[in-house]
């Protein structure tokens, strides 16, 4: 069984999340920022509603995509077919710089080297012409945060 086999789901795109897949096809990671409270949100939600204030004005903004490890699962049991060949792999919950957290994949690196704390970047995955994930990998060695529950860094 290979993943070309058993394709990976894809997003449903829809006209309330378009702008953030566009966004993604070139290499940028956006979010939307509430125009009264200055809220980050993403993915978006319907009718672009603020999930701090409700407020319905909101704007789209590209972010540095650069952050940190705050938690994280290895998965070595296999839940869709799709990711078979990826066997094992990490999802983590990524604290971005600009204070918004948002999960993905961290790619590039062993699964079993991660921890919290270490410095991750967005990359962009093409998966068809029209569908392109942003998942993080490692940043520079050296660069990381410190443990939210210790405080020391890694």
């Amino acid at each position: 069984m290979t993943a070309s086999e058993n394709p990976k789901p894809l997003p449903n795109i829809d006209r309330w999340n378009q702008p953030f897949w566009d966004s993604a096809r070139e290499g940028k990671f956006t979010a939307q920022r509430c125009r009264d409270c200055g809220h980050l949100h993403c993915y978006p939600s319907p009718a672009y509603v603020c999930t701090a204030c409700l407020s319905n004005s909101q704007d789209w903004v590209t972010l540095s995509g650069r952050g940190y490890i705050w938690s994280y699962v290895v998965y070595h049991h296999l839940w869709h077919p799709g990711f078979h060949d990826e066997l094992p792999y990490a999802v983590a919950l990524v604290q971005l710089d600009e204070g918004l957290q948002v999960p993905g994949n961290i790619v590039g690196a062993d699964p079993e080297e991660l921890d919290v704390g270490l410095r991750v970047e967005a990359v962009f995955e093409a998966i068809t012409p029209e569908v392109t994930v942003p998942k993080f990998r490692l940043a520079e060695p050296g660069e990381s945060v410190p443990h939210p529950l210790t405080g020391q860094s890694r």
